[in-house]
């Protein structure tokens, strides 16, 4: 072979080289940022690139994802002079390569300096209680703040969140001693709830067992004067069938008397002490009384008879 063959050869595998050393494939979630002789050029998304060999570089890899960064804790001073360590995190993601790449030098340390201020101004306006209390209020403000701040630099701040917040020593420990006291007094609030629940329950149930047994009595003096009624009902039932037999008997007028002699009879037998006969059957209750007497006693009135002859 020629010499002038080998100097082709060459050539082509030093073109071939460079070419293949300046193809570029960009990953997914990626942005290359183009320079051309020193000069933004363009900026590659995802796929296969060739740069232009001597003429273009790749200024910066720019990862698209979201990414977290946490900040140190920072010295903070309340409203009512109370000094504190607040650390922070923030979630964020690169919106625009080519403002992130020339937007400002150092993005992360910009980023950590604008959180720090922005935390102690939102902080200065806040007591301690206010401050320990409001981490929800605090974060959209931060992030608020910090979004709009970043935007020139193709930045996009997702979220803020404090991470902790750690007052003096002191504090943390008048703290511990609130937090104590305030269980037990809720401890205390839920025992008396519960005996009182307790008491409660125990006077309904005794109100319940009054009203039963009063029931009952009511339910018993009920169905006992339901008895006698019935009972009364029953004897005039009865009185007024047997009158009603008499009517249809034709009943004599001394069968009649002698009827009203016994009914006086079974009253005298009751608890009275005084009775009134009519006028009309006294006759025939004192004979009905000798008659009586005579049969229960026979041998009385032999005794009582005078001897014959006298």
């Amino acid at each position: 072979m020629s010499p002038r063959t080998y100097i082709i050869a060459a050539v082509a595998v030093i073109v071939a080289l460079i070419i293949i050393r300046n193809i570029r494939i960009v990953p997914q979630a990626h942005a290359f940022v183009i320079e051309r002789l020193g000069v933004y050029s363009t900026t590659w998304g995802v796929g296969l690139h060739l740069k232009i060999p001597f003429l273009e570089k790749v200024i910066r890899n720019v990862s698209l994802k979201e990414q977290v960064v946490d900040f140190p804790p920072q010295p903070v001073i309340t409203r009512d002079n109370v000094t504190m360590q607040i650390d922070t995190v923030i979630y964020y993601e690169i919106t625009d390569p080519k403002l992130y790449t020339y937007g400002v030098e150092n993005p992360m340390l910009a980023i950590e300096n604008l959180t720090a201020t922005t935390l102690r101004n939102i902080i200065g306006e806040l007591e301690l209680d206010q401050t320990l209390t409001s981490r929800d209020i605090i974060n959209v403000k931060m992030r608020t703040i910090l979004d709009e701040a970043t935007d020139p630099w193709g930045i996009k701040i997702n979220r803020v969140e404090l991470k902790n917040i750690m007052p003096p020593k002191e504090i943390q420990s008048a703290m511990e001693k609130q937090m104590k006291a305030e269980r037990e007094r809720r401890e205390a609030i839920l025992r008396a709830e519960g005996d009182k629940k307790s008491a409660i329950l125990e006077a309904e149930g005794e109100r319940e067992s009054a009203i039963l047994r009063a029931d009952a009595k009511k339910q018993a003096a009920i169905l006992e004067a339901e008895g006698q009624a019935e009972a009364i009902l029953k004897i005039q039932q009865a009185t007024a069938e047997g009158l009603r037999l008499l009517n249809e008997a034709d009943a004599k007028d001394s069968v009649i008397k002698l009827k009203s002699l016994e009914a006086f009879a079974a009253a005298a037998n009751g608890k009275a002490t005084k009775i009134i006969i009519p006028s009309e059957i006294q006759g025939l209750a004192g004979l009905a009384s000798s008659f009586k007497e005579v049969m229960i006693d026979p041998a009385s009135s032999a005794a009582t008879k005078p001897p014959a002859g006298k």
